[in-house]
């Protein structure tokens, strides 16, 4: 399985819904969901997407070790880099 990037998640967070799609636009890499506009459930339900689309387990917990995009892309690869070497 490929690796998990910024396009990636772009494409699920606009598959979601819930905020301007052009806030996704540009480089929003390291800012904060919150500002985003993406509450603590709708991260959740990120997680949800990308638990169905890699076969990852994210638990509920870990949405603070994602407060950017950035954060998230770089823990979802940690969890398909530890499930690679498994």
């Amino acid at each position: 399985m490929s690796a998990f990037d910024m396009d990636e998640l772009k494409d699920i967070l606009r598959k979601m819904g819930g905020v301007d799609e052009a806030d996704l636009d540009g480089d929003i890499a390291d800012t904060e969901f919150a500002f985003l506009g993406y509450d603590s459930l709708a991260l959740l339900e990120l997680c949800s997407q990308v638990e169905r689309r890699y076969g990852v387990q994210i638990s509920d917990e870990a949405v603070l070790d994602m407060p950017t995009p950035a954060k998230a892309v770089d823990y979802v690869n940690s969890l398909l880099t530890a499930k690679a070497g498994a």
